[in-house]
């Protein structure tokens, strides 16, 4: 029987084949859901991870809390993961750690960004960036961490905001220099600024983060792969708008509302696959 193929090989073999949307996740039931709906990726929030704690997304979880997560998510579905790995959680020593448990944790991509820690999240005020030649090191130290070279290593610089467009420019360079498979400038708030970034380094395979652009147009753009933000805000309003209207009228209206029977859920979970494990074992 062959070997499976490494989740970082499908998902450089999806980016060969065109722009890979994954929607934001931070549990294995979204990733089964997104999965199931046809995505053929999914992105594993690191905001989200941290909200799932009750937290904010301002560097409060650690490495073990966000490997666990990735864990469970690359069980769920069968589609590749790709994951927030933060700062890598220190120096180069720890982004070697970071990427090595990360790896074993079954995902096919992971971004470190060149925040300091404690870090936050990429769209809030505030943030600040260690010195190029650190993240540089982090950003080696992570290539070199892959026991399989399939793993896709995502370069993230959080400069635009502290110290603007040419140092961006600096950075996403020198990172590809470095070796990552791809780069990732986050922040990016308007189409100008996504254009921006594609102009500076046509030749660099990119990410997106944004809900601003359709899939087409960040492919004319050549982005390699975009992380669906507008996701992860429409499912906040969601869990928002079903508990205020609890609180408000007692229960939730079902009209024009197609709310899924527990069977039906069950089946997206794979239900069917440990029924028939049990039937065998009878």
């Amino acid at each position: 029987m062959p070997a499976p193929t490494p989740p970082g090989a499908r998902l450089r073999a999806l980016m060969d084949q065109g722009t890979v949307v994954a929607p934001f996740v931070w549990d294995g039931g979204q990733a089964a859901y997104a999965a199931a709906a046809g995505h053929a990726a999914v992105y594993m929030t690191g905001f989200g991870t941290a909200a799932a704690h009750g937290v904010p997304d301002i560097g409060l979880l650690g490495m073990g809390e966000m490997v666990a997560n990735a864990r469970r998510i690359a069980a769920a579905v069968d589609v590749p993961v790709i994951a927030d790995a933060d700062t890598g959680y220190g120096n180069a020593a720890n982004v070697t750690r970071t990427v090595e448990s990360y790896e074993a944790a079954g995902v096919a991509a992971l971004h470190i960004e060149d925040q300091v820690w404690p870090k936050r999240c990429g769209f809030m005020a505030g943030k600040e960036v260690i010195p190029i030649e650190e993240a540089v090191q982090k950003v080696r130290a992570a290539c070199a961490a892959r026991r399989d070279g399939s793993l896709v290593v995502i370069a993230r610089t959080d400069a635009l905001a502290p110290h603007g467009w040419d140092e961006v420019d600096r950075r996403i360079h020198a990172f590809a220099e470095a070796g990552a498979d791809l780069v990732f400038v986050d922040g990016l708030k308007t189409r100008d600024d996504i254009e921006r970034v594609a102009a500076m380094a046509p030749d660099l395979p990119r990410l997106l983060n944004s809900g601003l652009l359709r899939a087409e147009e960040a492919a004319a753009l050549g982005y390699r792969l975009v992380l669906a933000l507008d996701t992860i805000h429409a499912l906040f309003g969601a869990i928002r708008d079903i508990y205020e209207e609890l609180a408000r009228r007692g229960r939730l209206d079902a009209a024009g509302r197609e709310m899924p029977d527990v069977e039906a859920i069950a089946h997206v979970l794979g239900v069917e696959r440990y029924r028939a494990a049990e039937a065998a074992a009878r």
